[in-house]
C-alpha cells in the first residue's frame, strides 16, 4: 500500500473510532497507540481538538475521491453526515455536562442547509458547531463548514447548517430528558444573525434598498441580540451613527449580524453588520454595505431600568471590543453630563 493511501485509510479508522468513543466517554487513540484527546464521561471539559469555548467544537478530515463524484466535486451526502456528528458531539456533550442521568443528544430537526460553495477532493473540510440555543429539552445547533487548499492556504465557507437536537436517556430512549442551560453571558451565546432578499417592496424607483428597510432589519437583529442577553423585555435607548458602506441593490441576498460588545451597569452595546451577496451578479463579490452600534436597556414589566447581565468577553477580539465599546460608554456619558473636553 503507498504511504499516503495508508495514511489515510489509518486516519479513517482513527476517526471513525474517536466517534463513537467520544459519545461513550472513552480515550480515543490512533492506530499505533498514541493517544490525542481524552473525553472524561460527563463531557465536562474540552479536549484537545476543541475550542476552549464551551459551547463550540470543532472537526475536521481531508476529502478523498470515494467523497465526490467523477468530477471531483464532493457529495452533499457527505458534507450533511459531517454537519449532524459535529452536531450530535456538541449536543451530547452540553447534554451530559452536569451530573445526572446519562444521555445522547438525537437529531430532531433540520431548520436549514446551505450549500454556499462546492468543496473538492483533496481539500480538508473544517466542521465548526456552536450551540445558540437551548430550551427545556432541545438544543439549537448552528454548524459552519469550511474547506481548505492545503496547497495554498486558502479558505472559503461552503456550509452552513441549523439543526435541533433532544436528549433521550441510555436507559430508555423514549425518555427524552432536560437540558442543562448554556452559560447566557458569552458574545457567543447571544450573538445572532438574519438573512433577508431585497424584494421590489424594500426597494426606490431605481431599484436600491430604502434606508428606513435596512435600519429596521438591523434594529430587530440588534433587539434579539439584547433579548438573548437579558431574558427582559428590553427596548432601543440609543443609536451611534449608521455608516451606509455601499448600497444595495434589488435581488441581493443581505445577511445582518450582531453581536454584543459592552456592558454597563444599565446598558448594552450591540454592534450591528450588514453584507449584502448580490447572488445575480457574479463578478461582483460580498461587500459591506452598513454598520452601526445601538444601545439598549432592560425594562422590568413596570417598565424601570434593570441591571444588565455583565458581559464576559472570552477571545483577545472580544476583549479589545470590549474595551472600546467601554471607551464610546465613558465617552457618551461624559457628553451628557456636560463634562467633555474639547477636541483639539
Amino acid at each position: 500500500m503507498k504511504p499516503l493511501a495508508r495514511a489515510l485509510c489509518l486516519w479513517e479508522l482513527g476517526r471513525q473510532a474517536a466517534s463513537w468513543r467520544l459519545a461513550t466517554g472513552q480515550k480515543c487513540v490512533w492506530p499505533g497507540g498514541r493517544c490525542w484527546a481524552s473525553v472524561p464521561k460527563a463531557f465536562g471539559t474540552r479536549t484537545n481538538f476543541l475550542q476552549s469555548r464551551p459551547c463550540i467544537t470543532r472537526t475536521g478530515r481531508i476529502m478523498r475521491p470515494d467523497d465526490a463524484n467523477v468530477a471531483g466535486n464532493v457529495h452533499g451526502g457527505t458534507i450533511l453526515k459531517m454537519i449532524e456528528e459535529a452536531g450530535a458531539i456538541i449536543s451530547t456533550r452540553h447534554c451530559n455536562s452536569q451530573n445526572g442521568e446519562r444521555c445522547v443528544a438525537a437529531l430532531a430537526r433540520v431548520e436549514r442547509t446551505d450549500f454556499l460553495s462546492p468543496m473538492c477532493i483533496g481539500e480538508v473540510a473544517h466542521v465548526s458547531a456552536e450551540i445558540t440555543y437551548t430550551s427545556k429539552h432541545s438544543v439549537e445547533v448552528q454548524v459552519n463548514v469550511m474547506s481548505e487548499n492545503i496547497l495554498t492556504g486558502t479558505k472559503k465557507l461552503t456550509n452552513k447548517a441549523t439543526l435541533w437536537y433532544v436528549p433521550l436517556s441510555l436507559k430508555n430512549v423514549d425518555k427524552v430528558l432536560e437540558v442543562p442551560p448554556v452559560v447566557p453571558n458569552t458574545v457567543s451565546y447571544s450573538q445572532s444573525s438574519l438573512i433577508h432578499l431585497v424584494g421590489p417592496s424594500d426597494c426606490t424607483l431605481h431599484g436600491f434598498v430604502h434606508g428606513g428597510v435596512t435600519m429596521k432589519l438591523m434594529d430587530e437583529v440588534a433587539g434579539i441580540v439584547a433579548a438573548r442577553h437579558c431574558k427582559t423585555n428590553i427596548v432601543t435607548a440609543s443609536v451611534d451613527a449608521i455608516n451606509f458602506h455601499d448600497k444595495i441593490r434589488k435581488g441581493c441576498v443581505i445577511t445582518i449580524s450582531g453581536r454584543m460588545t459592552f456592558t454597563s451597569n444599565k446598558s448594552m452595546e450591540i454592534e450591528v453588520l450588514v453584507d449584502a451577496d448580490p447572488v445575480v451578479d457574479n463578478s461582483q463579490k460580498r461587500y459591506r454595505a452598513a454598520s452601526a452600534f445601538f444601545t439598549y436597556v432592560s425594562l422590568s414589566q413596570e417598565g424601570k431600568s434593570l441591571p444588565v447581565p455583565q458581559l464576559v468577553p472570552e477571545t483577545e477580539d472580544e476583549k479589545k471590543r470590549f474595551e472600546e465599546g467601554k471607551g464610546r460608554y465613558l465617552q457618551m456619558k461624559a457628553k451628557r453630563q456636560g463634562h467633555t473636553e474639547p477636541q483639539p
